[in-house]
């Protein structure tokens, strides 16, 4: 946010959890690498830590019982 303040926007990251029509649950969320593409920031090794970490929560979250 120091870098690119637009970026505020999209923070605090967000997960949604919702199902279909058919009964499936989905967790869905920007990817942080894309959030700094898509405005052109410069910070890769915070990015992808932060992707990684997030992706972990996900799929714990969503791991069958």
């Amino acid at each position: 946010m120091q870098s690119k303040e637009a970026i505020g926007i999209d923070l605090p990251l967000k997960a949604l959890v919702w199902q279909d029509a058919s009964g499936k649950t989905w967790l869905s969320y920007n990817d942080p690498a894309w959030l700094a593409r898509r405005l052109g920031a410069d910070s890769q090794p915070v990015v992808a830590a932060i992707g990684a970490a997030l992706s972990a929560v996900a799929m714990k979250a969503t791991a069958p019982a």
